[in-house]
């Protein structure tokens, strides 16, 4: 299907005013005028004070949410550079009491399906009693406040009482999904040392099941630190627990719940900086960043951006397609924080076809989708038409992330889903595990522009010496510190690696490594990482452009450019893309690239080379490999540049590594 073009910033959809009065940010704007004087008018305004005044923006929100705290804090916020800031200190709290305080019987706790598991539900009660079940044997085995508990399993209800259960007690949850390669998750794992291991027996994928108890008895083996496994029968029933070879003692789920009696649930007061749980960087290049959140921090950071930015209300059904191993899942977990129902999927986007997520979507009621921008512009690149297949009226977001979304692929949401949808396009990361720009149910939304900057986000464009920049493309910034900061990475003493990874750049001021441009009316714009920019002779441009141009050829599936510089001081840009059969790339196809570029960026950007490649190297995460691409090309080994089992299809560098002998 030919994607529409359509100008960057073209206006798609402007609130109602009565959607607008409705909205959770407007009522926290009135309690907030009612509640401290102040005059708040628009959003613009909320948002400079939010900057402005950090330490009484959060105190608001803490008492706008009846945070329940054991002890009092004696004070909001203490620092005088970053990393260093020490928030709410001498408050004590859990994160999953937070969630189960929201227990009703009105709506369903969990909706979920798999590729052979019809649609189910889990009610708010059957929520509480598996949580109540699994603490109470995590604290029979031996698991006390601070310790690790590891699980590598699928996105399953299973997964949401067991994070909970964990850190009800006071200990601290990591997982990674089944599909993860047993080296990669020896990676992230042993840098934590689990005491626990939760673990399915496999998952299905794409229409095939995949065993991975042999997997499992390996994992086990190599961290010495794990006593105890809880098993869940995932592919076949507790028999197959046999088939894990270990030592160790191993407790079956079904048989956990069966001999509990669902009681009173125990939640442990910890520190606002307790450690909630350690996710991790992508790991495409060297040992993945173990970065520990705290629960504080998570639970503060979500109330706002669930309740604020994304519009979640109590009985809706909040949908982002995710793993356990991308933070999205607990984006997911943090909407049973409003009161809403986690809506989860566990299998492939494309299978039986690409129309079942939004089949599920309407027997769901999905009220917000999430997805990935590249499976938004897989929908548009094939045709689907959402909308005219589907009844999706209970719908009133559709949110996107991982990379930029295209204009192209704004105004297919607009066109294919519906005319009056809230758009959420929104930019984060895994380092704060939320978002640093993202959706508002006050404002518009324009094709390719992120609406916003979040509330207590003090984000800024900069160049390179660190000068503020308007409606110019510079390194994305923050200049003061938020609570979902990581509280520290796990084995970094001294914190040497968390400044490396954020401050070093412009020393005390969070450099997030993403190409920024803030419009004159506050909408942001992501062109791509910094550190896989575009460099020609000096002039930077993010990736994204170049995608945007190129994929708007309806024989391209996809695509990754690079660009090297020669000893010589020459450059080399090739472009790799992914062809529909029947295709190829010949003098005629070359000149319809070279003419989208010239025509939509610049004559600078035309690609010194096309070639055609069976598949663009992907993280399981579904991030571009550009950056380690563009260092094989260099002549690094792809051991030094890339983990295998953290790849998707760690086979397509293969070709980029034969490349590398013969480049032009």
């Amino acid at each position: 299907m030919k994607s529409q073009h359509i100008e960057e910033g073209s206006l798609l959809w402007k609130p109602s005013e009565q959607s607008v009065k409705s909205s959770n940010l407007v009522k926290f704007m009135g309690w907030l005028n009612e509640q401290y004087g102040h005059h708040f008018l628009d959003y613009n305004s909320l948002w400079k004070w939010s900057v402005d005044e950090p330490e009484a923006f959060w105190e608001a929100v803490w008492n706008y949410f009846e945070i329940k705290s054991y002890t009092p804090y004696t004070s909001v916020l203490k620092w005088d550079k970053m990393p260093g800031a020490t928030w709410f200190e001498g408050a004590t709290l859990n994160f999953a009491e937070h969630i189960l305080r929201n227990r009703t019987d009105k709506f369903p706790a969990i909706i979920y399906q798999t590729e052979t598991i019809p649609q189910k539900e889990i009610s708010w009660d059957e929520l509480h009693a598996q949580v109540s079940a699994i603490a109470k044997k995590l604290k029979e085995i031996g698991v006390k406040k601070g310790d690790r508990v590891a699980a590598y399993i699928p996105n399953i209800p299973e997964a949401i009482s067991s994070m909970l259960a964990v850190t009800s007690i006071g200990a601290i949850w990591s997982s990674c999904s089944p599909d993860f390669g047993a080296e990669s998750v020896i990676e992230r794992f042993s840098q934590i040392e689990p005491k626990v291991l939760i673990t399915v027996d496999g998952y299905h994928y794409n229409g095939k099941a995949f065993d991975r108890t042999d997997r499992v008895s390996g994992l086990i083996k190599e961290l010495d630190s794990i006593t105890d496994v809880i098993f869940i029968p995932w592919l076949s029933d507790t028999s197959a627990a046999n088939k894990i070879d270990t030592p160790k003692k191993i407790h079956v789920w079904d048989d956990i719940l069966k001999s509990d009696t669902p009681g009173e649930i125990e939640f442990a007061p910890v520190p606002f900086d307790h450690p909630l749980w350690v996710l991790y960087s992508s790991g495409t290049t060297g040992l993945p960043k173990p970065i520990a959140h705290g629960h504080g921090g998570m639970l503060i950071e979500h109330l706002k951006y669930m309740e604020l930015h994304a519009d979640v209300k109590p009985g809706d059904r909040f949908f982002w397609f995710s793993t356990t191993g991308w933070m999205m899942w607990n984006v997911v977990v943090a909407a049973l924080l409003r009161g809403a129902t986690a809506v989860l999927y566990d299998g492939s986007p494309g299978f039986p076809d690409m129309k079942v997520l939004w089949r599920y979507a309407e027997s769901a009621q999905v009220t917000c989708f999430g997805t990935s921008a590249t499976y938004i512009m897989s929908c548009l690149k094939n045709g689907l038409k959402p909308s005219s297949e589907f009844d999706l009226s209970a719908l009133r977001s559709v949110g996107s992330t991982g990379s930029p979304l295209p204009p192209e692929g704004f105004n297919w949401v607009y066109r294919e889903i519906g005319e009056d949808i809230l758009l959420n396009s929104t930019s984060g990361g895994t380092d704060i595990c939320s978002s640093f720009v993202g959706g508002n149910p006050m404002l518009a939304v324009f094709a390719g522009e992120i609406q916003c900057r979040t509330l207590g986000t003090s984000i800024e464009s900069w160049d390179e010496d660190g000068r503020p920049l308007t409606d110019e493309v510079g390194e994305m910034v923050i200049t003061k510190p938020m609570p979902c900061m990581p509280v520290f990475f796990w084995g970094d003493d001294d914190g040497t690696r968390y400044r490396e990874s954020y401050f070093e750049h412009y020393p005390g001021v969070w450099r997030h490594g993403d190409w920024l441009k803030i419009t004159p009316r506050g909408t942001c714009v992501i062109y791509g990482r910094s550190d896989a920019t575009l460099n020609k002779a000096g002039v930077r441009i993010g990736t994204s452009e170049i995608y945007r141009a190129v994929e708007m050829e309806t024989s391209i599936k996809d695509s990754l450019v690079v660009s090297l510089e020669r000893k010589n001081g020459d450059w080399y840009m090739p472009l790799f893309v992914v062809l529909k059969e029947g295709q190829a790339v010949d003098d005629a196809f070359k000149k319809k690239i070279a003419k989208n570029i010239r025509e939509r960026i610049s004559p600078r950007f035309i690609p010194d080379d096309v070639i055609a490649v069976k598949e663009i190297p992907y993280t399981i995460s579904g991030k571009k490999m550009e950056k380690p691409v563009k260092r094989i090309l260099d002549g690094e080994p792809v051991k030094k540049v890339a983990s295998p089992d953290s790849m998707r299809n760690p086979e397509s560098l293969e070709f980029f590594v034969e490349f590398s002998k013969n480049l032009p």
